[in-house]
């Protein structure tokens, strides 16, 4: 039997982003080191932190944390000094919630693969350390990033393309660099608003049916630098892909035109090069900002497909691993019908550690 990892940490170029706590432990949070002496706002840093949090909405969970960052160590005068660190407390927790669960495994969730390699050290409440509820202190990593990133010119905007199958605007169909960000709604943010009544209808039903449905959430970043990223292990979409799928609903990702691009012919597929007022652009986005590994200048682009939240109160099947028997079971607690909108700036976030990480700074 292995002990459960105290902490998840991502060792990148310069960065290093260790996340800990679990969901219903006291706290939750967040050491970071590698920043450089550059100025924050902690205001604007809440503000981020509040797109993630769970809102008073149909579709959300009731479990109503604030998510207020306290930041412990690493700040001085706004100025990110030595070892960064910032906790969340947890007040809302109800571990009850999770008794009847201790052998009888969650679908989709970790509860049988954690319990079969940890055994009782596995903290089986609320999901424990595999709980989304991780996200927030990685938001905070994230959401500093996305300041120092915002500073050098350099903005990351994630939205909401897809909820089950209904689909709303994209990149692929949009002029994306003539896009107001700042004017999409920060709680369900879309490039075109027309199909959100259809959207929050297909969340609702999916609710109201004791149910749950995923999406789709879309990337774009501006202004990277040209040669940002290096080439193989390195590479701004294995840098991406890896902070992505630290996101524990994330379940697919693709760049530009990702598995579409498989079914074209070169010629269609190629990027064509050429001078616009003296800066070298492409006619075409199909790549996603990236060739080689390394940022080309246009925009980087890329969805990631985030699975339907895995606690239901649907009746389901699963196992007694305690007395080998096949059992049905009933998951209470608070739970989204859908968690995309509220990764949206999880993903914003994953994507800044990922973008300044790669800078040559």
């Amino acid at each position: 039997m292995k002990v459960e990892k105290k902490q998840s940490i991502y060792h990148g170029r310069k960065l290093k982003v260790e996340i800990f706590g679990a969901s219903h432990d006291s706290e939750i949070g967040t050491r970071v080191d590698g920043f450089n002496g550059e100025k924050i706002d902690t205001q604007v840093l809440q503000e981020f932190l509040d797109r993630r949090r769970a809102k008073n909405t149909a579709y959300s969970t009731k479990r109503l944390e604030q998510d207020q960052v306290i930041i412990e160590s690493g700040l001085l005068d706004d100025r990110l000094v030595g070892q960064f660190k910032a906790v969340i407390k947890n007040n809302c927790q109800n571990s009850k919630d999770y008794s009847n669960l201790i052998k009888t495994p969650r679908p989709s969730h970790a509860d049988f693969v954690a319990y079969t390699k940890y055994q009782d050290t596995f903290d089986y409440r609320g999901g424990g350390k595999f709980s989304g509820r991780l996200t927030a202190p990685m938001c905070i990593a994230g959401g500093i990033c996305k300041q120092i990133l915002e500073q050098k010119g350099i903005s990351v905007h994630a939205y909401i393309s897809q909820i089950a199958t209904v689909k709303g605007a994209s990149y692929s169909n949009t002029d994306i660099e003539k896009v107001d960000f700042d004017k999409l709604d920060k709680d369900f943010p879309l490039l075109d608003d027309k199909k959100k009544e259809q959207m929050l209808q297909v969340i609702d039903s999916a609710r109201m049916d004791l149910d749950s449905v995923g999406g789709v959430i879309e990337c774009v970043i501006l202004g990277v630098p040209v040669g940002t990223g290096e080439y193989m292990f390195d590479s701004l979409e294995s840098v991406i892909s890896q902070l992505a799928f630290a996101v524990p609903a994330v379940k697919g990702i693709e760049f530009g035109s990702g598995f579409e691009i498989s079914s074209m012919h070169g010629s269609q597929a190629n990027d064509s090069f050429y001078y616009d007022n003296g800066v070298v652009k492409t006619k075409t986005n199909n790549n996603g900002g990236i060739n080689g590994g390394m940022a080309n200048g246009m925009p980087i682009t890329f969805r990631v497909a985030l699975k339907p939240t895995p606690s239901i109160a649907k009746e389901q099947d699963s196992v007694n691993l305690q007395t080998k028997e096949n059992v049905k079971i009933k998951i209470e607690g608070r739970h989204d019908a859908c968690i995309v909108p509220r990764a949206v700036a999880v993903i914003e976030a994953i994507s800044a550690i990922a973008i300044y990480d790669s800078l040559d700074i």
